[in-house]
């Protein structure tokens, strides 16, 4: 049997998981627990199949309108990526049992669009339309507050009521470099806009497209381990074609790599996205461990030891007493 080509396997750090991730799923898992099932969730809890096919086997039904659920006692998760607030409102209306798991980083975001809006100020939201982080921000004030900016051409011919009374507020997923080159457009345009006072870009974003800035310019490939409609994987991929990387995909599963794209690599960068877990990356080393002999080394980008506890009605202390 002829020997295996050696194959330079680079892992990204961080990758994976993030902090409001981790929360998210957690919520759902202790309503199951504490509960039983089913627990609704309204829209995907996180993008990832593999973590929303996981929790379908212990018995969460995804929907995602409310209208889709029954009238029941069971909870009802908000996913991580936030809602509007006619769907709280909605949920009270129906006296549904509902739990929010939206990533306190995007809640972060709300709460500085209310705060603007309560100041009067006309305010931009930087962003993907119909991502659904997107439409729950733009959810929180009424119709017409908010306008969205999804590129720095949008931020070039952006027309204000008033110049000197404007705020801008940014989508947690984005790519760093793509929002900087538009918030530049803004701030050259209109120097007194008000903007956060920390990024609004969630430290996992960055962290993860940090780690690939590093990797991808030094690797004949890079997979990004993450889903298709996953804002924060889809920016891992364009950030190491940026970087020059002459091979970059994104995948779900093993199952879902190009074979004849990865024939003649030495090296290979992996990453995964902010909702795709590490099982899947073993799962994507374990195939190009059945073709090449692999030399693993991992290039890290930032320490990450940020948590987010769940909600206090599910936390162990509350529920034992």
């Amino acid at each position: 049997m002829p020997a295996k080509p050696d194959l330079k396997i680079v892992l990204c750090s961080p990758r994976g998981f993030c902090a409001g991730v981790v929360r998210a799923i957690d919520t759902v898992e202790r309503a199951l627990a504490i509960y039983g099932a089913p627990v609704y969730v309204r829209h995907e809890i996180v993008h990832n199949k593999y973590v929303v096919d996981s929790l379908k086997k212990k018995g969460a039904i995804f929907v995602e309108e409310l209208v889709e659920i029954p009238d029941t006692t069971a909870p009802v998760v908000f996913s991580a990526h936030g809602v509007p607030k006619s769907v709280p409102a909605e949920a009270e209306t129906r006296n549904l049992f509902s739990l929010d798991a939206t990533c306190p980083l995007v809640t972060k975001v709300h709460r500085e669009a209310a705060i603007h809006f309560k100041r009067d100020r006309e305010i931009l939201l930087i962003g993907h339309s119909h991502h659904p982080e997107v439409v729950g921000t733009l959810g929180q004030l009424p119709p017409g507050a908010v306008t969205l900016i999804e590129t720095a051409e949008d931020a070039k011919t952006f027309i204000p009521k008033d110049p000197n009374n404007l705020a801008f507020v940014t989508q947690t997923t984005l790519s760093i470099d793509d929002t900087a080159e538009i918030i530049g457009v803004l701030r050259q345009r209109f120097p007194d806009i008000n903007g956060p006072h920390k990024k609004d870009i969630c430290y996992a974003t960055t962290n993860r497209q940090l780690a690939v800035k590093k990797v991808a310019p030094v690797v004949d490939a890079l997979i990004v381990v993450g889903a298709p409609n996953s804002s924060n994987s889809q920016r891992l991929r364009e950030v190491a074609e940026r970087e020059g990387c002459p091979i970059a995909v994104l995948a779900q599963r093993a199952t879902d790599i190009d074979w004849t794209r990865f024939g003649n690599i030495k090296s290979l960068g992996i990453t995964a996205g902010a909702s795709a877990p590490e099982v899947i990356v073993e799962e994507i080393m374990d195939a190009f461990a059945e073709r090449y002999t692999l030399h693993v080394e991992t290039v890290s980008a930032a320490e990450e030891n940020e948590f987010f506890p769940v909600q206090r009605s599910l936390r162990p202390e509350s529920v034992a007493e």
